[in-house]
């Protein structure tokens, strides 16, 4: 999403392809990629949601059956991901915006980069009521609901990344096919920044306002299959306890979160190794073991050579590739910089958090008072997803934060919905409890 410049001189010694020559090398070549620099002129969105078939159950909206795929690729045509139809041209839609699929039959929109929040919101809800269009032919709707409160977690993609993915996670507690199955999140990109010193004024504030944000957006109180407990968000309870090194880097350590990124990104453990499909044997119990990694081991220790008895090879850079894209923080370098920590909101209303953090990322000077702002709740992700608004600090920050958003807004529109978001959660309601949509958009139905 963000423009691209030169890689930094201490990565262009590293290869596009074949073996990496080291954990310099490595380090090198994961700053470079993931902190693409140059001016933070772009934003981007992501959108879930979940999807149903057929009429929605009188015993909630998401209790009707997830979508066959075959049904999911004949109604998406051309813009059928490959994951469901290996020889789709996966098309993007008019408005710019790729079409995926989650394992538990989620579906997300992922927009094209434009230069500012109005225009994005107006291509990529062009693209929704597309997507939704399609859909019906096949009598699938979308489902505005963040987390899944009727339905056992059900894996629908049986693609080796996630077969290992389950078993990774199933290892660790019983948030990891939760995860992916029944939640849906909204999802903002936006560009890293020209330098160092941009890049770590902007990454430092994504994780300092991110507990209150997530509070303030926070409409998953009920999710079919984790433990018991009242949580504001309980998709973000599940990317939390889901695998402590994966989910959660030490950030407050960190001064400069290229270098640290960087190194943090070797130390995660492998979430499965690549195989070809023909060395991919069953295992117990129908599993397959060929894209399993050894239980523990990290991208370091293949690159060591640690690991060159289990695996029989070292990674090359397609292997580094791959394995930044099993790392879920609540703020993700893909080049760009990726803010996870949101839910799916109800109806069209995902274009408020949009808005908002174009909005405090506007100025530097912004950046620093957001900071400043929400400094104290800094860290603080499990006690927003628990409490939410319901934590007077909380509240407070979240209220603090939507108001300097709404003061520095770019559109009068865009101040509108971050100003309406702010009276909302000074009285306490989740975007939820505050919707006033009718019909196929009201929170919780089949949209």
């Amino acid at each position: 999403m963000a423009v691209t410049v030169d890689k930094p001189e201490s990565a262009q010694c590293v290869p596009e392809q074949g073996e990496l020559s080291s954990r310099a090398a490595a380090e090198a070549y994961v700053g470079g990629v993931c902190f693409k620099l140059g001016p933070p002129d772009l934003v981007g969105a992501e959108l879930e949601w979940l999807t149903v078939q057929g009429e929605c159950s009188a015993s909630g909206p998401s209790a009707a059956p997830r979508p066959q795929l075959s049904d999911l690729a004949d109604a998406l045509g051309p813009y059928a991901p490959r994951s469901i139809a290996p020889d789709s041209p996966a098309l993007a839609l008019p408005g710019g915006s790729r079409v995926t699929l989650e394992p538990g039959g989620q579906i997300e929109l992922s927009s094209a980069p434009y230069a500012d929040a109005a225009q994005l919101c107006d291509r990529l809800r062009d693209d929704a009521r597309l997507l939704r269009k399609l859909l019906e032919s096949r009598s699938i709707r979308t489902v505005s609901l963040a987390a899944d409160a009727d339905r056992r977690p059900k894996r629908l993609l049986q693609l080796p990344r996630y077969r290992a993915m389950e078993q990774v996670f199933g290892g660790i507690g019983p948030f990891g096919k939760v995860m992916m199955c029944n939640t849906a999140a909204t999802q903002v990109s936006v560009d890293a920044g020209a330098d160092r010193a941009e890049v770590t004024a902007r990454w430092n504030a994504l994780y300092a306002v991110g507990p209150a944000l997530l509070a303030a957006f926070a409409c998953s109180p009920a999710l079919r299959g984790a433990p018991a407990g009242a949580w504001a968000s309980q998709r973000m309870r599940a990317w939390l306890r889901l695998d402590n090194a994966r989910t959660r880097p030490p950030v407050m350590d960190w001064t400069d979160p290229i270098a640290a990124y960087s190194k943090w990104a070797l130390d995660v453990p492998l979430l499965c190794v690549r195989v070809p499909d023909s060395v991919v044997s069953p295992g117990p119990n129908g599993t397959d073991t060929g894209w399993s990694a050894p239980p523990g081991a990290t991208f370091a220790d293949w690159l060591s050579g640690a690991l060159d008895d289990e695996v029989g090879r070292r990674p090359d850079v397609s292997d580094l590739d791959y394995h930044l894209t099993t790392m879920f923080p609540p703020v993700r370098a893909s080049g760009h910089l990726e803010v996870r920590y949101l839910d799916a909101q109800p109806g069209d209303t995902w274009s408020t958090p949009v808005h908002v953090l174009e909005a405090l990322l506007s100025s530097p000077c912004v950046i620093a008072e957001a900071t400043s702002v929400a400094a104290l709740l800094a860290g603080h992700w499990l006690a927003a997803a628990r409490y939410g608004l319901a934590d007077p600090e909380i509240r407070s920050a979240a209220v603090d934060l939507l108001r300097l958003a709404a003061a520095h807004a770019v559109t009068a529109a865009g101040a509108s919905e971050i100003e309406s978001a702010a009276e909302r959660c000074r009285s306490g309601r989740t975007p939820t409890e505050n919707y006033t949509g009718a019909g196929p958009h009201r929170p919780g139905a089949a949209a």
